[in-house]
């Protein structure tokens, strides 16, 4: 029997936005490997089959045993939340796997299959802030040192990127997001647009509307659920929603100016 390897997003957490692939190979597979967490979320897809359950911190663990399963011949699916190869475990399968001069032709199968991430189940719920271009960005200094998220925030600030983070803070990092404030009040209005969405399409979604200069009394809303979406010069607010105009009415008021004949 050959075995394969997927890495499966499932989405928010909600069946109703995981995708029918993400089913589809979830119930093909005879084993199921994730974070606990990210198992829970499909409980009723994997009745019968074998799982195997990790901690948060056990990511070099889960990755060698996907493979080494799918090498003896199992159909693993890798569950993560959102998308696998957005700060997710897809990366780590595949360093893993070239360090062994694995060969995607002819070596062990493996199939990504994309979810739905944090930013577009967020931005979602809020609105359209990410209709221009913009920029996501991990406030985790586990993996990248805060000097290099520091860097890449301020050139995202100078940019006038609408920005995305992820993981805001966590009970032992806290500073993180503050620093980030500091930085884009240098660029941005205070009353630049926030929005804090926790759990997005789970139970204990909450949401907050805010602004820059408003943004720390909201501290009590952020955790490893949350992300947080900061507007650019563009952006506004209507009805608890945020929006960010791509351009089309000034685009056509100007072929209005100088094509009476154009028809929109």
């Amino acid at each position: 029997m050959t075995g394969k390897l997927y890495i499966v997003g499932v989405g928010p957490g909600h069946h109703d936005h995981m995708t029918f692939r993400a089913k589809e190979v979830i119930l093909e597979s005879d084993t199921i490997v994730g974070y606990e967490t990210y198992v829970n979320l499909v409980s009723d897809l994997i009745e019968g089959k074998t799982i195997h359950r990790y901690a948060m911190t056990q990511e070099v663990e889960r990755a060698h045993q996907c493979i080494d399963l799918a090498k003896s011949g199992k159909i693993v699916s890798l569950v993560s939340s959102g998308d696998p190869g957005i700060y997710g475990m897809a990366g780590l399968i595949y360093e893993t796997l070239a360090e062994t001069g694995w060969n995607p032709k002819d070596g062990l199968k493996v199939e990504i299959v994309p979810g739905v991430s944090a930013l577009n189940s967020c931005a979602s719920i809020i609105g359209s802030p990410l209709m221009t271009d913009f920029a996501v960005v991990s406030m985790s200094d586990l993996l990248v040192p805060w000097e290099i998220i520091k860097k890449r925030v301020e050139a995202a600030a100078k940019g006038d990127f609408v920005i995305v983070i992820y993981n805001p803070s966590s009970k032992k990092r806290i500073h993180q997001l503050q620093e980030t404030r500091d930085t884009l009040l240098k660029y941005r209005k205070p009353t630049t647009p926030v929005a804090i969405i926790k759990g997005a399409f789970r139970e204990s979604e909450t949401i907050v509307m805010t602004d820059l200069e408003n943004l720390p009394k909201h501290s009590d809303t952020l955790g490893m659920t949350s992300t947080v979406i900061i507007g650019n010069s563009s952006t506004y607010t209507y009805k608890d929603l945020m929006i960010n105009p791509r351009g089309y009415k000034s685009k056509y008021n100007l072929e209005e100016q100088t094509n009476p004949d154009l028809k929109v």
